[in-house]
This record gives structure tokens, sequence and C-alpha cells, in this order.
């Protein structure tokens, strides 16, 4: 974990409240408190960690930087069916580089399946910009279709 620890001090990561470590990079300028056009993150999780169940009422990009895979589940609804999306750097075994994930679809994510390095390193990038405001965070042990 030595090397996530230099990372998350060298980009100077903050807790994230849905679970692991992240700090906003970008915000795109707004007239009058208008929402911004767009916003991105740096995104860090440790071995372990999870980024829990969640939805943002805006498209979200995921783009994998270093580490280890990150597995990224998704549901369009509560109910399910649960798919998932592989983002790392292999691409000829089938690993995504980037993911878009769609306005209002549930996401959750975790390090995986291949643990090397002890962390994975994303940043995600929200149009229209991130607001809490549109944020939904599922309560602990959750997850749509009741599968966990």
């Amino acid at each position: 974990m030595a090397d996530a620890n230099r990372i998350i001090e060298r980009l100077q990561l903050q807790p994230h409240p849905e679970g692991g470590w992240y700090r906003e990079t970008w915000r795109a300028d707004a007239a009058n408190g208008e929402r911004a056009g767009g916003t991105a993150i740096h995104f860090l999780l440790e071995a372990g960690q999870r980024s829990h169940w969640h939805k943002v009422d805006a498209a979200e990009i995921w783009l994998f930087h270093a580490g280890d895979p990150l597995r990224l589940s998704l549901s369009a609804g509560e109910a399910g069916p649960v798919r998932g999306v592989v983002l790392g750097s292999d691409v000829l075994a089938g690993h995504a580089v980037q993911h878009v994930v769609l306005p209002g679809e549930w996401q959750a994510a975790e390090p995986g399946p291949v643990a090397q390095f002890g962390y994975s390193l994303v940043s995600c990038v929200v149009v229209p910009g991130f607001d809490f405001a549109g944020f939904t965070l599922a309560p602990e042990g959750w997850a749509p279709g009741g599968q966990t």
C-alpha cells in the first residue's frame, strides 16, 4: 500500500463519501450560479475499498490510469440486472480503458479481479458538472435486485 499512500499524498486526495479517495481537478466556469458544464476528479480505491452503490443525474465517464483493474458494476434500475465492466490497461484481455455511465444509472466500483498493486487509479468526468444535489448514495448493503 506504500504506492497508494504516495499517490494519495502526491495527488492531494481526500476521503470520498462513497468510499476511496478523490480530488476535483476541473470545474468548467458557469455563469450566474448555473451548473458547471463539466467536472473532473482523480479517484483512487485501495485494495479492500469500494465505491458503494450510487447514482448521479449526469453522464459520467470513467478513465483508467494506473494500478489494478477496476470492476465497475452497473444497473439501469433498482430491480437489476447488474452488469459489469472491467477498466484496466490490458485491452487485449478485454479491459476497457474508459466507460460511460448514463445519467441515473446505478454504479459501484472495486479493485479487481487482479490485485498486484493494491490500488486502482481512475479519473471521472461528469457532464453536466457534478453537483451533490444530483447524487444519491444507496443505503449500506443495498444492491440492485437484492444482489450483493
